[in-house]
């Protein structure tokens, strides 16, 4: 799906690692959300409440999972789950547009 009908769009960025990662978060009308974000290059560490799913629109990154020791490549088209109330670890390797769902 390259675009979202009947959203609620929230205007204040969320803004982390100084202005190097910032999303929007988009709310739909039947009370679910997701963020659509961008990552420049460098390494970050992110904790979840919900489960995501983390779309990689476009861009070039390695994620470390919980409970994973390797590094896993994902680039532009793919996806990865991450578990609730968890944390899992991001290298950025190219600038990444990037689409997370709160999964319930």
């Amino acid at each position: 799906m390259s675009e979202f009908n009947n959203v609620t769009v929230i205007k204040e960025a969320n803004i982390y690692f100084d202005g190097k990662v910032s999303s929007r978060t988009i709310r739909f009308e039947d009370g679910s959300e997701k963020t659509l974000g961008f990552m420049l290059p460098g390494e970050y560490s992110f904790n979840t409440a919900a489960p995501e799913l983390m779309e990689i629109l476009a861009g070039d990154l390695e994620v470390l999972l919980p409970g994973s020791k390797h590094w896993q490549d994902v680039k532009g088209g793919e996806s990865f789950e991450v578990p609730g109330d968890s944390k899992f670890d991001l290298k950025i390797k190219k600038p990444t547009d990037y689409c997370c769902s709160f999964l319930k």
